[in-house]
C-alpha cells in the first residue's frame, strides 16, 4: 500500500540534491578537461614553433663560412653587403655575441656572396619584444620566433628572463670563447650552441602561469674550421 503513496517531500527534496551533486561533479570534471586540453594544445603549439626554428637557425649556421671554390675576398661587410669585409680572417662569420649572429656563404657557388637569397643571414634578439629576428643580405630585420604581427603570436623567447645567452661559441679544443673576446676570436670558433628559452604566450587556465620550456643544440662549423 505505501508504493501507491508516492514520494514524501523529504524523499523527494534528498534526491533532487543528489541529482544537483552529481550534476555539479560532472560539470566541474568537464570544466577541468577543457582547461587541460587548452593548456596542453597552447604547449604543444609553442612546442612546435620552437623546435621548427631551432632547426632552421642549426641548418643556416652550419652553413657559415662555406666557400667550395675557395674564392679570395669573397666575405662581404655584415653592415653593408656590397662592400668587402674589412675583416677578412672572420670569414663567414663576420658578427658573433651573445645574442646575435650573422653567416656568410656562397650556396649558389658563384664565387660571390650575395647574389643569391639567405647567403647572408643575421640573427638577432630582440629583447624588447622578447623575439628572435632573422635578416638576409641586408634586405632589413623580420620577425621569425616570438611576436610576429599579422600571425597569432605562440612564444615569447625570454632568454634575458633567466639570464641565458642565446649563442656560445667553443673552441676546437672544446673550451668556451668568452664573449669578452669576441669578435677578435671569431676566427677560432668550431661549435656552436643555440639556446631558445621560451615561455607560451597564454597563461596556461589550469595553473594560471604560462609554460616554461628551453630548447638548445650545437652546430659544428666545418665550413668556418677550413675555410
Amino acid at each position: 500500500m505505501r508504493s501507491l503513496q508516492g514520494f514524501t517531500l523529504l524523499e523527494t527534496v534528498f534526491a533532487l540534491f543528489i541529482g544537483l551533486l552529481l550534476l555539479g561533479a560532472i560539470y566541474t570534471s568537464m570544466v577541468s578537461g577543457q582547461k587541460s586540453s587548452l593548456a596542453l594544445e597552447g604547449k604543444v603549439m609553442a612546442h612546435q614553433d620552437t623546435r621548427a626554428a631551432l632547426e632552421v637557425m642549426a641548418l643556416e649556421i652550419g652553413m657559415a663560412s662555406y666557400n667550395r671554390h675557395f674564392v679570395p675576398g669573397i666575405w662581404r661587410n655584415p653592415g653593408n653587403c656590397g662592400q668587402p669585409s674589412a675583416y677578412p680572417a672572420y670569414k663567414g662569420i663576420p658578427m658573433a655575441t651573445s645574442n646575435s649572429i650573422t653567416m656568410e656563404m656562397d650556396i649558389g657557388e658563384s664565387g660571390f656572396v650575395g647574389d643569391n637569397p639567405n647567403e647572408i643571414i643575421s640573427y638577432v634578439y630582440d629583447v624588447a619584444n622578447e623575439r628572435i629576428t632573422r635578416e638576409t643580405n641586408c634586405q632589413g630585420a623580420l620577425p621569425f620566433l616570438g611576436d610576429v604581427p599579422g600571425s597569432s603570436r605562440s612564444v615569447r623567447v625570454i632568454n634575458h628572463t633567466l639570464n641565458m645567452p642565446v649563442f656560445r661559441y667553443f673552441d676546437g679544443l672544446g673550451n668556451e670563447i668568452a664573449a669578452a673576446n669576441l669578435p677578435a676570436d671569431i676566427p677560432k670558433i668550431k661549435k656552436i650552441e643555440i639556446i631558445l628559452a621560451t615561455e607560451t604566450e597564454e597563461v596556461a587556465p589550469d595553473t594560471l602561469q604560462r609554460r616554461r620550456m628551453i630548447y638548445s643544440t650545437s652546430v659544428i662549423s666545418r665550413n668556418h674550421a677550413t675555410n
